[in-house]
């Protein structure tokens, strides 16, 4: 995965449009966590995520990205399986799971980039506080997209929320800058200092996405060369907003 080396700072006309991808993504995803039940496999999601896709014009910038192509629409990972699950007929959810789906959407030439982890039916007790912490991680992260703070001050949030919860943040996968392309400089791990890093400057765009662990930063990936599950197998969660820098307040574009 490799990242531009300038940063693209968006204007008032781009950030519409990216916000306009971004309710197009959120679709996506509400879709997919009214689908999460027993029985349904996870090519079932990704062939609704496309539907949705259909419907607006748009595609998705996951399909055929990378080497080897990656082949779907969007990420369907289970349980153990951190990121880039690939859906498959093969796979059908069970009652207990826990899946991330990480969705994008190409519209008039802006990328947006977002994910969420559910539950199928009922969880663990361990499963449901590893969704609250990763998704309060996003959260911690996002409030610190403002001028005045640095990039680093985004990945220490993640990092900080995380751990002080006794859970992990992976050392291998990063946020990252998102708008005509879907991965921009900067790069931001899910770890870092506070005060260290690039300046946050109006205009930035960037894919916030804390990737949480229950029992070890580790991971490895498995045959098919995309899918990332956890070296111990314990569980894992994602979620994932893209977010702009403004004079105010951060401004998610991946919201409904």
């Amino acid at each position: 995965m490799t990242f531009g080396r300038q940063v693209h700072l968006k204007s008032p006309e781009e950030l519409k449009i990216m916000r306009a991808a971004g309710r197009i993504n959120a679709e996506i995803l509400a879709t997919m966590r009214s689908m999460l039940q027993p029985g349904v496999s996870t090519a079932d999601l990704n062939a609704a995520a496309e539907e949705v896709l259909r419907k607006h014009g748009c595609y998705s910038p996951f399909k055929n990205y990378g080497k080897p192509p990656y082949p779907a629409s969007i990420c369907t990972s289970v349980n153990e399986e951190l990121v880039h699950g690939i859906p498959s007929k093969k796979r059908i959810l069970r009652e207990g799971d826990i899946v991330s789906v990480d969705s994008g959407t190409v519209f008039e030439g802006f990328v947006a980039d977002s994910a969420m982890t559910a539950g199928v039916g009922e969880i663990s007790p361990e499963a449901k506080r590893l969704l609250e912490v990763t998704e309060g991680a996003l959260h911690a992260a996002i409030d610190k997209m403002r001028v005045g703070n640095r990039t680093g001050d985004v990945s220490a949030a993640i990092q900080q929320y995380a751990e002080g919860h006794g859970l992990h943040v992976t050392r291998e996968y990063t946020s990252h800058g998102v708008g005509r392309q879907m991965h921009e400089s900067p790069m931001v791990p899910n770890f870092g200092q506070p005060g260290t890093g690039m300046p946050l400057r109006v205009g930035m765009t960037i894919a916030i996405e804390p990737m949480v662990l229950v029992g070890t930063d580790e991971t490895r990936v498995l045959r098919d060369q995309w899918t990332v599950i956890s070296a111990d197998k314990s569980l894992t969660a994602h979620f994932e907003h893209s977010v702009a820098v403004t004079e105010g307040e951060p401004l998610i574009l991946t919201v409904p």
